[in-house]
C-alpha cells in the first residue's frame, strides 16, 4: 500500500515522484539536490523579508506612530533575515528547523516594539512543512508545541518593559496559532491530496499493466493453438506426401504417366505445406496437454461448417447457413482459420444475443472468399454503435472494447496469420457482425513440366 510518511512507496517500492514545472525549471538552473532547493528557497525569503522591513521601517512604524532605535532597528533587521537561514533544513531536518525558526522568533520578539508583532514568512513555511513530512498528530503537536514560546516570549518582554500582560500574549497566541498550527494543518492537507492523487495514478498504470498482460497471455494462448494446428496440418500432409512418393516410385516404369501426375500432386502439396510452415514462424508454441487427443488428424475447415450449424441447432441456436459462388480448395492453415472464426461468431453470438437468429454466408468471389456471420440483436437490446473496421495488422489493446473481449484478439491473429482481413462491428438494429476475407492469388499454369 502507499505510505503516508514522507516520499511516497507503494508495496514496499518507492515511487520517483512526478516532474512539474518548477521542477523542471530547477533541473534547468542546475538546482537538482533537496538542499540546494532549499537553500535557495532560504534566500529569497530572506529578500522578501527585507523587503517587508522598508515598508515596515518606513510606512508601519509612522502610521502607528511607533519610534524605534537605531540599535533595536538593526537589531530587529538582522534577526528577522536570519530567521529565513535555518529553511535549508526544511525538507532533511523539519522539526530542528521549526526550532530554530522559534528560536529566532523569541529574539525578533525581545527587540521589537511593545505594541508591534512581528512574523516571519519562515515560520509559516516551517509550519506548512512539518505539516507536509510528519504524521498529522505528530505535525500538530509539534507546532502547538511552538505557539506557548511566543507568548512566553512576549508576556517577559511585556514585563520587563513594564506594559501590559493580557494584549502582548493574546496577539502572540493568535499569531502562533495562525503561522504555525494552522499552517501545518493547511500542509497535511495538501500532503494528503498529493498522495490520493498519486495513489490513483499507480492504481491506473497497474490496471493498465494488468490488461495488457492479460491481453498478451490471449494472444501468445492462441498463437499457440494454431500452432499446434498447423503442426497437424503438416503432419498430415507430410503423410500423404510419403504415400503418395512411395506409389510413384512403383509407377516410373510401369505407368509413367500416372507417375508424372502423382509427382505434380507432390510438389504442389508440398509447396502449399511450406507455405502454411512460413506463415507461423516466430509464433510461441505450447507444450501439448498429455489430455490432448486428435492430434493425427487435421483441424477442421469449411467442409465441416454444416456439421458446426447442425451442432449449434442442436444447441437451440437458430442458424442459417449460405454458400454462394463456386467453392474451391483453400491452404489448410487458411482453412482452419475460416472455421476457427465461424466457431468463435457462433459461441460470442450464443453468449452476448442468446436465441438472436445467426444468418452465416461463404461467399467465393473471383478474387477472394468471404465469410459474414451476422446475429440479429438478442430480446430488448438496443443498437449499439455504428460498424467499426479492426484492420488484423494493427490489433492491439486499445482496439479491444469490454464488449469485444479477448475472442476477438483470437480471431484478429488467426485472420493476419493467413493475410486476411478481419471486420467486426454493430449493426443498424443493434446486432453484431464478423466479416473475414481473404483474397486469393492466382497463379499461372506452368507448361513443359519446368519450374
Amino acid at each position: 500500500m502507499l505510505t503516508t510518511d514522507g516520499p511516497a512507496v507503494y508495496d514496499g517500492v518507492p515511487v520517483p515522484p512526478r516532474v512539474g514545472r518548477l521542477e523542471t525549471l530547477l533541473t534547468r538552473l542546475g538546482v537538482t539536490t533537496r538542499p540546494a532547493q532549499d537553500a535557495l528557497l532560504a534566500a529569497v525569503v530572506t529578500l522578501l523579508t527585507a523587503g517587508l522591513l522598508v515598508v515596515l521601517f518606513q510606512y508601519v512604524l509612522e502610521a502607528e506612530d511607533l519610534t524605534i532605535g537605531p540599535a533595536q532597528g538593526v537589531l530587529l533587521a538582522v534577526a528577522t533575515c536570519a530567521q529565513a537561514l535555518p529553511l535549508v533544513l526544511r525538507r532533511t531536518r523539519p522539526v530542528l528547523c521549526l526550532g530554530l525558526v522559534v528560536a529566532v522568533q523569541v529574539l525578533v520578539i525581545a527587540v521589537s516594539p511593545p505594541d508591534l508583532s512581528v512574523g516571519g514568512i519562515p515560520q509559516v513555511i516551517a509550519g506548512y512543512t512539518v505539516g507536509t513530512l510528519l504524521p498529522a498528530r505528530r505535525a500538530l503537536v509539534v507546532t502547538g508545541a511552538a505557539v506557548p514560546v511566543g507568548v512566553v516570549a512576549a508576556a517577559g518582554t511585556a514585563l520587563v518593559s513594564g506594559n501590559g500582560l493580557l494584549l502582548p500574549a493574546a496577539n502572540h497566541l493568535a499569531a502562533g496559532i495562525g503561522t504555525y498550527v494552522v499552517s501545518a494543518l493547511v500542509g497535511g492537507a495538501v500532503a494528503t491530496r498529493r498522495r490520493y492523487v498519486e495513489l490513483l495514478r499507480l492504481r491506473a498504470e497497474e490496471l493498465m499493466r494488468t490488461q495488457r498482460a492479460t491481453t498478451q497471455a490471449a494472444i501468445f494462448a492462441e498463437r499457440s493453438r494454431m500452432a499446434r494446428e498447423l503442426h497437424d496440418v503438416a503432419a498430415h500432409h507430410l503423410s500423404g506426401l510419403v504415400v503418395q512418393a512411395a506409389a510413384v516410385a512403383r509407377q516410373i516404369d510401369t505407368d509413367p504417366e500416372a507417375a508424372k501426375a502423382g509427382t505434380a500432386w507432390i510438389r504442389g502439396q508440398g509447396k502449399e505445406t511450406l507455405d502454411s510452415l512460413r506463415l507461423i514462424v516466430g509464433v510461441l508454441r505450447e507444450r501439448p496437454s498429455v489430455d490432448d487427443d486428435g492430434h493425427d488428424a487435421p483441424p477442421p475447415g469449411l467442409d465441416a461448417l454444416d456439421g458446426l450449424v447442425r451442432t449449434a441447432r442442436t444447441l437451440g441456436d437458430t442458424v442459417e447457413l449460405v454458400r454462394e459462388g463456386r467453392a474451391r480448395t483453400l491452404a489448410p492453415i487458411a482453412d482452419a482459420a475460416f472455421y476457427r472464426v465461424a466457431q468463435e461468431s457462433l459461441s460470442n453470438a450464443r453468449q452476448h444475443a442468446p436465441g438472436a437468429p445467426v444468418r452465416m454466408v461463404v461467399r467465393f468471389a473471383e478474387r477472394e472468399v468471404s465469410l459474414k456471420v451476422v446475429n440479429a440483436p438478442a430480446a430488448g437490446g438496443a443498437p449499439t454503435n455504428p460498424t467499426r473496421q479492426v484492420s488484423t495488422r494493427q490489433v492491439s489493446t486499445r482496439q479491444v472494447s469490454t464488449r469485444q473481449g479477448m475472442g476477438l484478439i483470437g480471431m484478429g491473429e488467426r485472420a493476419h496469420l493467413v493475410g486476411a482481413t478481419l471486420t467486426t462491428g454493430a449493426t443498424p438494429s443493434g446486432g453484431w457482425r464478423v466479416l473475414l476475407t481473404l483474397p486469393l492469388h492466382h497463379e499461372p499454369t506452368s507448361t513443359g513440366g519446368q519450374e
